[in-house]
């Protein structure tokens, strides 16, 4: 690798970063008046849009570590939004299932956390939308191949 096209990736994983922030930074001041983290927000949101999952399988799909998922679940079944069940396949293996107090607070906070997401993306076009997405995507399976 050329030092200047060193420096072009550093110089676009700055812009990425900044981006990200800014965009998580967008997202948790719209979620503020529910009383949720972004990431208590990722963990209902899955489990409302694709239903009961172990926590393993809940880490990975909102990318965070297994201690951090372990406290998010522990607030959030304090709060009676979730509760964890025994899985029936594997009693070691705990489930994590959306109450209907957490259906509901999602059904209130989805669509204006949809809104705040579209109106900060609406920065961009719909081409730019699918172009970014497709190199996010690609830099993320890299990432994955290269362990």
């Amino acid at each position: 690798m050329t030092l200047a096209s060193q420096r072009l990736a550093l110089a676009t994983y700055v812009r990425l970063m900044r981006a990200a922030n800014a965009a998580r930074s967008h997202a948790s001041r719209h979620l503020a008046d529910s009383g949720l983290t972004l990431t208590q927000f990722a963990v209902l949101e899955a489990l409302y849009h694709v239903g009961p999952m172990s926590l393993s399988e809940i880490a990975e799909k909102v990318l965070t570590t297994g201690g951090n998922l372990t406290m998010v679940a522990g607030n959030l079944e304090r709060d009676s939004l979730v509760k964890r069940q025994k899985s029936p396949e594997d009693g070691r293996v705990q489930i994590l299932v959306i109450t209907p107090k957490g259906k509901s607070l999602m059904r209130r906070v989805f669509p204006i956390h949809a809104a705040a997401i579209a109106e900060f993306m609406g920065t961009l076009h719909a081409g730019e939308l699918e172009i970014l997405g497709k190199l996010c995507k690609n830099l993320g399976e890299q990432a994955h191949a290269a362990g």
